[in-house]
């Protein structure tokens, strides 16, 4: 009996603690920002203190200003001019453009990257593994093979930040990207529930 009171512990307390710890993470990142201002105008400085949470605000603003800067016609030359330059870069125009494009496709509502998960055989032919369709290969690489193929992302768990990308046959699961995400991060743990029954599915598994 006791130890089942405190295993009821645990599920409560570690996904609460481990959610505030990402959390407070992010925001001691985003409060880095403060150190953009003028020594004078810091919170530290004015009140005497530091205030977490006011980096997260600054953040906001300066991207808020920023996207109606690029939506004016000024901001848009400026915008180009400083692109033109960043592209006589040598390294640095790779580097930019190749994260552009991606940031471009992973923020944009009009791309379709991982947004779609599918099953892949992987790491051999025994195995399966969750992917996320990342985009279409281009035509020198379909024209090599018959079925229909899609170039895909395959996480490692329990990160999914790091990964494989493959071309691969194109094989669509009836899940979404949040519930692909937590089977992933979960090892296996937290199921998916094909059928729209995850409940059902993690009362059976306890």
């Amino acid at each position: 009996m006791l130890k089942r009171y405190l295993v009821t512990g645990l599920l409560i307390w570690v996904p609460l603690a481990i959610t505030v710890w990402v959390l407070v993470g992010i925001v001691d990142i985003m409060d880095k920002t403060l150190l953009l201002l003028p020594k004078e105008y810091r919170p530290e400085y004015i009140f005497g203190m530091h205030i977490p949470g006011l980096g997260v605000v600054l953040t906001m603003v300066i991207l808020l200003l920023t996207g109606l800067f690029a939506a004016n016609i000024f901001g848009q030359r400026l915008i180009r001019f400083w692109e033109d330059i960043l592209a006589r870069i040598p390294i640095v125009k790779s580097i930019y453009q190749s994260v552009k494009q991606v940031s471009y496709t992973l923020l944009s509502s009009q791309g379709d990257s991982f947004r779609r998960v599918l099953l892949v055989r992987f790491p051999h032919e025994s195995a399966w593994s969750l992917a996320f369709q990342t985009s279409t290969p281009a035509q020198e690489v379909s024209r090599h093979n018959q079925d229909e193929l899609v170039s895909v992302f395959i996480p490692t768990a329990p990160s999914p930040v790091n990964g494989f990308f493959f071309f691969v046959r194109r094989e669509v699961l009836d899940i979404t990207v949040d519930q692909a995400l937590k089977y992933i991060v979960s090892m296996g743990v937290v199921t998916p529930g094909l059928a729209g029954n995850n409940q059902a599915e993690l009362k059976r598994s306890s």
